[in-house]
């Protein structure tokens, strides 16, 4: 018999937890970040409780979502 105890981290299972109403899919996501991300560096104080409540819970999106955020303010910071 195999005693294969997997411990979960408390930031793993916070993740799995996560209250993720309003429900958007990753694909739907995707779609909005560009967007989401352009009112977010034009205006840091944007909300928009889909695209948060998904980043929230969707490690794949909110590292997506991060990089273009900085890609973003990096160009913006350049005048480019």
């Amino acid at each position: 018999m195999n005693d294969n105890t997997n411990t979960l981290s408390s930031g793993t299972v916070a993740t799995l937890v996560v209250d993720t109403e309003p429900y958007l899919s990753c694909d739907d996501c995707f779609e909005r970040l560009d967007q989401f991300v352009d009112a977010r560096v034009a205006d840091p104080s944007h909300t928009d409780l889909e695209m948060t409540t998904h980043l929230a819970g969707c490690g794949v999106c909110a590292e997506e979502a991060s990089a273009l955020e900085e890609l973003v303010r990096i160009h913006a910071a350049h005048g480019s």
